[in-house]
């Protein structure tokens, strides 16, 4: 029978196995450690995240499920129809492809500037010296935060993941760093209530926005833009990280995307398909619901296991094998239903522009395994550093 515990050091250390065997073996699995239940196949996950009976205004990480360790404040991502629908809508447009083609020269300055500063070096770490540089500054311009304490705002979120070996959940740094965060956050709002701007950023649309619920107060404001400042810069290292593993493990494919860069989209596709960073994401059960044989009560917790549903065999030809000419017709990389991904435009922004500069400048790059350094929690995958070298310019 299999035994499926997200926080398990197995699961931990390489969850695939194991998601395979639910996705068998289990597809609707009860832990009846937390009284919830994993959902491991596409098909199932697709469906039940536009179905409104799976809610998630009671949390969406294992922290608020789960362990319980981290209240629910007022965030998007912990909001339903219709209030959800009504934010959404005034958040997006300042991440739809609209915005970001005024975005991508400075896109491209900024990454090409990343890598000026270490190309004479012959050697850096993918994660620190470029891709959480890269992300965090491009999160704190979309959302309208000054872009200098994008180093600082970096840190408070590698504080809030950090997780002790051994330990479930957060850590009280983790809150703590959270808290600060929203501090921050607070203050900023505070600034821009004295002196607006009229740019298209998304806290500029917190502070105007208002329903027939009312508006958000300072501090509701700031916890909505802590959700978008961990959103918009902790996922994406990860994927570029993985990327390049990637791709250095398969030289021909590496080779085919240096001679032809048109083809980065789709292999950034593959990329987020193949390793997706976060493992899942959570709801609570409105109603009773009937699924595979199984009977979900309301009030239990659910686990959408997206990393599991990106390689169901009934979802994708050869799932285990990487292949950038893949052309899925569905992913759940940026979620799907109700919670789509706000970000899936600048993360593919993102992915396009540092894969195209990195397999122009350092083509032949080799990377170091032995001192990469991974994290080890039940709810995120991927390098916190990978260092790697190449040929100096």
């Amino acid at each position: 029978m299999v035994d499926y515990d997200p926080f398990s050091e197995v699961v931990i250390a390489d969850p695939q196995p194991l998601y395979a065997r639910l996705r068998a073996e289990a597809p609707v699995y009860h832990l009846q450690k937390y009284d919830a239940w994993a959902l491991s196949r596409f098909d199932d996950i697709w469906a039940c995240s536009s179905d409104r009976r799976f809610s998630a205004a009671l949390g969406t990480t294992p922290a608020q499920v789960l362990t319980k360790d981290q209240p629910v404040t007022p965030m998007l991502n912990v909001m339903d129809p219709p209030r959800h629908g009504r934010l959404r809508a005034a958040i997006r447009k300042c991440f739809l492809p609209r915005y970001l083609r005024a975005v991508e020269p400075l896109a491209r300055g900024l990454f090409e500037g990343l890598i000026d500063n270490v190309i004479d070096q012959g050697e850096c770490d993918i994660v620190r010296d470029l891709g959480s540089r890269f992300s965090v500054t491009i999160a704190c311009k979309a959302i309208g935060l000054p872009v200098e304490d994008g180093p600082y705002l970096n840190q408070l979120v590698l504080r809030f993941f950090h997780h002790h070996p051994g330990e479930e959940g957060i850590t009280s740094d983790g809150v703590a760093a959270l808290g600060e965060m929203t501090d921050y956050c607070a203050e900023r709002v505070r600034s821009l209530r004295k002196s607006p701007n009229d740019g298209p950023q998304a806290v500029n649309a917190l502070i105007a926005f208002e329903d027939e619920e009312g508006a958000f107060n300072d501090e509701e404001i700031a916890s909505h833009l802590t959700m978008l400042i961990i959103g918009g810069s902790e996922t994406f290292p990860k994927t570029l990280a993985n990327g390049i593993v990637r791709l250095w493990e398969h030289p021909d494919q590496r080779a085919s995307l240096s001679a032809n860069p048109s083809g980065i989209p789709l292999a950034y596709t593959e990329i987020v398909r193949y390793d997706m960073p976060t493992q899942f994401l959570c709801r609570t059960l409105l109603e009773d619901v009937e699924l595979r044989g199984e009977s979900l009560r309301a009030g239990q917790g659910v686990l959408f296991l997206y990393a599991s549903a990106n390689h169901d065999e009934n979802e994708f030809e050869s799932p285990e094998i990487f292949d950038i000419r893949r052309s899925a017709a569905r992913i759940l990389s940026f979620g799907a239903g109700t919670h789509a991904c706000l970000g899936t435009h600048v993360a593919r922004l993102e992915g396009r522009i540092s894969l195209e500069m990195i397999l122009d400048r350092m083509p032949g790059y080799e990377v170091d395994l032995d001192a990469a350094v991974k994290f080890r929690t039940e709810f995120v995958q991927g390098y916190a550093s990978l260092p790697i070298r190449f040929q100096p310019a």
